[in-house]
């Protein structure tokens, strides 16, 4: 099992300041936060994406430019991988925060970050958490 999928981390958030409902403090990891489900996790990579959206990085290859930075990743190939299995043109400006092509880019990304599809029903359940915080 990868190490976002046993800290209940799919989007390998590493430890910072931000501290997220549902997030285990003080991790047991040294390097990423943990959480106490996987639907916490993926409500976690939402609220990033929602903040994300309202500083303009509003497309894939906007979001996945500063999630997974090229000096520490193969951003180029994580953009096209999620644009890819979300079915979501790297280029298409996401205009609003509705769940179609969110939901669909976070399981992608929790793929390319654990090697395996994400479950989506734990996918949705994260969304529905962040929606219900959000209204």
């Amino acid at each position: 099992m990868s190490r976002g999928l046993r800290n209940c981390n799919p989007g390998n958030i590493r430890i910072n300041n931000d501290k997220f409902q549902g997030e285990i403090i003080p991790s047991q990891d040294k390097s990423f936060k943990q959480f106490r489900t996987m639907a916490y996790g993926y409500r976690s990579m939402f609220v990033v994406l929602d903040t994300y959206r309202k500083q303009g990085l509003n497309t894939i290859e906007k979001i996945i430019g500063r999630w997974a930075p090229p000096n520490e990743n193969n951003t180029q190939a994580y953009i096209d991988s999620v644009a890819k299995w979300s079915g979501v043109d790297k280029n298409k400006v996401l205009t609003n925060y509705d769940g179609d092509d969110y939901i669909d880019i976070v399981a992608a990304m929790s793929r390319m970050e654990n090697g395996v599809e994400a479950v989506m029903g734990d996918v949705v359940a994260g969304f529905e958490l962040q929606n219900r915080i959000m209204r």
